[in-house]
């Protein structure tokens, strides 16, 4: 149970740590000063979300987002969905494979080998299917979240940080509910797909209190770097290299390369969502799927890194907050999951 349960923590760790995340872009664009409580109600929300989410795919055995959303919204209405869910993976696996080339760029490396290099890699890893991108997450993710956190730590020490929460002076909390509106998104749609994987409610608690704890703590930590940063942010196209740019060479380096282990995992994860929705009406492997997906996705890449984010994320954030209530209203729906079951 315990493998299992770290198994899916890190599979939605995986999704959600991505170019934006990691480099600090996304959540600069949401939080910033006066962000502290509404990054813990994101942690809380985003464990309930998440619990949700993962009750319903295990009990239902789904293969595919679309069962999910149907489950929550209904037949009619994830019509819609369906197809804003589709263009939100693909759009997040563009910024994905965009992040790639701007990481690559960073270390004065041409940004088209970054992005022909992840595609290729991508590719190998659907071979394997499914659990080719479980294994995965399996042996990248402990050593990015542990290296993130070294230097995150490392320069909070160095910087003399105070991690106090002023409840005074919070008037941001609301970014929580667009944040987290944001992020389930790709997460119901990774976990649409491995939903008849999961074998028990204790994988469930494992996964969603783990992954939600996980980020909701490096979230605090790195948006309170971020705020001592915030006069140069502007010239970074990824805020994490303003961080580190007083350390050593080999530290940024190594960041670039745990930066780009993140952008990967999340790309990988977007490509999973979008090629089990099209395996359910093309009869066809998954990385043949995978390899035309990314062949027709690769001319969007050109738009530009923190482009992306800065327009495409903030309104996937403000759509999704229908779906997000949808999610935590389902327990007390009739139709749906009791309280008790819950």
């Amino acid at each position: 149970m315990w493998r299992a349960g770290f198994k899916w923590m890190f599979l939605i760790i995986g999704t959600m740590i991505g170019a934006g995340y990691a480099s600090g872009r996304e959540l600069w664009q949401f939080f910033g000063n006066e962000s502290g409580l509404a990054i813990l109600l994101f942690m809380l929300l985003f464990i309930a979300g998440v619990y949700i989410i993962m009750y319903i795919c295990y009990s239902y055995k789904t293969s595919s987002y679309l069962t999910v959303l149907e489950i929550l919204i209904g037949k009619k209405t994830a019509k819609y969905y369906d197809v804003l869910i589709f263009f939100y993976l693909v759009s997040t696996t563009v910024v994905m494979i965009a992040g790639s080339g701007a990481t690559f760029e960073a270390v004065s490396i041409p940004s088209w080998i970054g992005i022909i290099f992840i595609v290729c890699i991508m590719i190998l890893v659907f071979i394997r299917g499914i659990h080719g991108v479980i294994t995965l997450n399996l042996w990248i993710l402990p050593i990015l979240i542990t290296g993130l956190m070294a230097v995150l730590i490392k320069y909070s020490i160095d910087q003399k940080l105070t991690y106090i929460l002023d409840l005074d002076n919070q008037n941001n909390w609301y970014a929580a509910f667009t944040f987290t509106a944001l992020n389930i998104l790709s997460i119901l749609a990774v976990l649409g797909a491995v939903g008849e994987k999961i074998q028990s409610k204790g994988e469930i608690w494992i996964a969603s209190i783990g992954s939600g704890l996980i980020l909701g703590i490096i979230s605090y930590i790195y948006n309170n770097s971020l705020i001592q940063i915030s006069e140069i942010i502007i010239l970074y196209e990824i805020p994490l290299f303003a961080i580190l740019k007083n350390y050593p060479a080999y530290t940024y380096i190594v960041m670039s390369i745990l930066l780009w282990a993140a952008i990967f995992t999340t790309a990988v994860s977007g490509l999973l969502g979008i090629v089990t929705r099209i395996q359910t009406v093309v009869t066809m492997d998954l990385w043949k799927i995978a390899t035309i997906t990314l062949i027709i996705l690769l001319p969007l890449t050109q738009i530009g890194f923190s482009t992306l984010i800065a327009w495409i994320y903030p309104i996937y954030g403000i759509v999704n907050l229908v779906l997000l209530a949808a999610i935590f209203l389902f327990p007390l729906n009739k139709k749906g999951i009791t309280k008790d079951r819950l």
